[in-house]
């Protein structure tokens, strides 16, 4: 994090690394703790690539990183992940308007994550896809890291058929959106998307039909000949 200049996370790597094939993975980034969540059948996750580039050093991604500290320095707690909704709620007179718009995201998307991974074990898509879309709104609005097309990606993608929800993905500022699909729609919804997008931005989006798969693993070298 020092080297590259910017305070990033541990999702990417995680993932990478501890990915099951089938599951999203529920990481607890205080004690490194994985659950495999399985996501619901019959459903794909489709990338939506703006065709925007971001720089994380040069955006206020480090920016929101201090807000969030500050937020919790103030608050008396270690992490946000410490603090209810209701707890910011009641100590919301105690920071500035910017910092509290930036906390209530962070809180309120770890209580959407926790939701989301209990309704992907019931296999309920609906609810997966209206959390996706509440964090959207949240990352829009609060923590303030989307951008024209990525809200505007996003919300074609709830329009098309088969969408579950759509959300910005990453640290925001450009990049990348993600959208539950279900997969008898996927073909319908990417090229419905992908053209509107084109049409109404002039640029030209990348987008992926992806599946699940297991994390990173040494292959060697009989087991790749056979496959």
């Amino acid at each position: 994090n020092e080297w590259v200049g910017v305070n990033c996370g541990i999702m990417d790597q995680m993932i990478s690394a501890a990915g099951v094939a089938g599951n999203a993975l529920l990481i607890d980034c205080r004690t490194l703790d994985l659950e495999p969540v399985p996501l619901p059948v019959g459903t794909v996750v489709v990338i939506l690539d703006t065709a925007t580039r971001r720089g994380l050093v040069d955006s206020a991604y480090n920016e929101r990183r201090e807000r969030c500290e500050e937020a919790a320095r103030e608050l008396g707690v270690p992490a946000l992940r410490d603090v209810s909704p209701e707890d910011l709620t009641a100590a919301a007179g105690r920071l500035d308007p910017t910092t509290l718009r930036r906390a209530r995201h962070v809180v309120t998307e770890n209580v959407r994550t926790l939701a989301a991974a209990e309704a992907m074990k019931r296999g309920d898509a609906v609810e997966v896809g209206r959390l996706m879309n509440e964090s959207h709104a949240s990352l829009r609005d609060d923590f303030e890291v989307s951008t024209d097309t990525l809200d505007l990606f996003s919300s074609l993608a709830r329009e098309a058929p088969g969408c579950f929800g759509a959300r910005m993905t990453g640290a925001g500022f450009g990049g990348c959106a993600v959208a539950l699909v279900a997969e008898d729609e996927a073909e319908r919804f990417v090229a419905q998307v992908g053209e509107t997008y084109a049409e109404r931005t002039g640029l030209k989006p990348a987008i992926y039909v992806t599946r699940a798969t297991a994390g990173a693993a040494i292959v060697h070298h009989n087991q790749a000949l056979d496959a």
